[in-house]
């Protein structure tokens, strides 16, 4: 039997796709083996975000190479999309697809066996209109599931290269994406998370269907459906439909990751992204309002060119006064091919790490707070592993639905079940994680985990 080993760098999306591109080898007869050992095919799942992302990839591309010369090595995704060329300069590289057509990548490796010649897939993803329908079934190593629900960006930042790398948006056919749905819940997951390139313009380019009638009918389609998720959504794409579905909806949880970048208009302006503070404000405002308690997420660009301390203070206020739980704050960082990356008025290394970690400290203050409030609440927890700072301690790590990590005592049977959880102290002792003792009507006689 032939093995195949995979390495996925990047995103979610990702993630999704080299799910679905295992379960290809799988029907071919292949035995999935760790990327570390001598397997027959590797197959790296690129990443193309930031020039890192490519080195990252170049990197595990030669590891690869040096574990096995006589493997056939296989590179895909995001950076295999837009530098094919400088990946089959790579020697050893013997099959490149882009974000299209992983499909025919078994195909493509036989056509190489047989030839012995290094074979580019790779074709222009702006011609492309067409969702590539990938089912995953299951997901190897996870207690959450991914549902891809769309491809692909129109809204070409000038930060981002992502576009190019994927391509316009197409959404999933609405029942290709409910049947998914039920076969994982069928599998035994509790919970959904909706992901995409740009996961909320899902259905933009369908007609008369968008993102709140799929979430109405993944609620009342699916059996057994316990909680959805949505990975990121734009605040222009939380419509007053959206919103009104999430207040009435008893699956889909109290956490949004709504990605701001900046608080200030004019380097929003610059950035290209397609909303003012005031619009963002309201929309987010009105969402609080249809669910109270919402742990609000978010990412943040530090340092992009030009940003003055004036620019950077308007988003430091604005998410300390919008009450954010959490944010993923990021350096900002030229990418070779984008308008960003050309701009004058680059800013100083120094000056960039200073504000990350002030807002790096405002966030911590922020998640502190917000999960303070519940203290001695009730909560439901998926147990999804054992707890990573001590896997003997018999604690597990899991999230509620607004996106709180809590450590508690459980056993390898409770992963993945919903479990009822008391929060006995928000801190974070530990790798950021809530502290809590078990519910005694779920595990009896269970002393506090500190």
């Amino acid at each position: 039997m032939s093995t195949v080993a995979f390495h996925t760098l990047g995103c979610k999306v990702n993630h999704y796709e080299t799910e679905a591109m295992w379960q290809l080898f799988k029907k071919a007869g292949y035995e999935r083996t760790d990327f570390e050992t001598n397997a027959d095919v590797y197959v790296i799942n690129t990443c193309t975000v930031t020039n890192t992302g490519d080195k990252k990839s170049r990197q595990i591309i030669r590891r690869a190479v040096r574990q096995n010369p006589d493997a056939v090595v296989c590179v895909t995704g995001c950076y295999a999309q837009t530098s094919p060329g400088e990946i089959l300069e790579i020697p050893g590289v013997d099959v490149v697809v882009g974000t299209q057509d992983r499909t025919k990548m078994l195909g493509y490796i036989e056509q190489y066996l047989k030839e012995r010649k290094p074979v580019n897939a790779v074709k222009n993803i702006m011609k492309n209109r067409v969702y590539e329908e990938m089912e995953v079934p299951y997901f190897t190593d996870r207690h959450r599931a991914s549902l891809k629900i769309q491809e692909g960006c129109n809204n070409f930042c000038t930060f981002c290269i992502i576009p190019w790398a994927r391509g316009l948006m197409r959404s999933r056919d609405p029942e290709k994406v409910i049947a998914q749905a039920q076969k994982l819940v069928n599998a035994g997951y509790k919970e959904l998370v909706l992901t995409g390139i740009h996961t909320g313009g899902y259905g933009q380019d369908l007609k008369d269907y968008n993102l709140a009638m799929l979430l109405k009918d993944l609620e009342e389609k699916v059996q057994g459906l316990k909680r959805v998720r949505i990975s990121s959504i734009e605040a222009s794409q939380l419509t007053d439909e959206v919103i009104d579905v999430i207040k009435h909806s008893k699956v889909v949880v109290r956490h949004m990751h709504v990605p701001i970048q900046s608080g200030s208009d004019t380097v929003l302006k610059r950035m290209r992204r397609k909303y003012t503070m005031d619009q963002f404000a309201e929309r987010i405002t009105k969402l609080k309002e249809a669910l109270p308690d919402l742990a609000l997420t978010s990412d943040v660009i530090v340092g992009f060119p030009g940003e003055t301390e004036e620019e950077f203070m308007e988003t430091y206020n604005f998410i300390k006064e919008h009450r954010f739980a959490e944010l993923h704050v990021f350096p900002y960082s030229p990418r070779t091919g984008t308008p960003a990356a050309r701009m004058k008025d680059q800013i100083d290394e120094e000056i960039k790490n200073e504000r990350v970690h002030r807002m790096i400290a405002l966030s911590d203050q922020l998640a502190k707070e917000y999960a303070s409030q519940f203290e001695n609440e009730v909560l439901e927890v998926i147990p999804e592993e054992p707890f990573k700072e001590d896997p003997e301690s018999g604690l597990y790590e899991g999230y509620t639905d607004n996106y709180l990590k809590v450590v508690f005592p459980a056993t390898p049977d409770m992963v993945g079940k919903l479990v009822k959880v008391k929060i006995t102290k928000a801190g974070y002792p530990y790798n950021e994680a809530q502290f809590v003792r078990v519910m005694d009507d779920v595990m009896p006689a269970v002393n506090e985990a500190m």
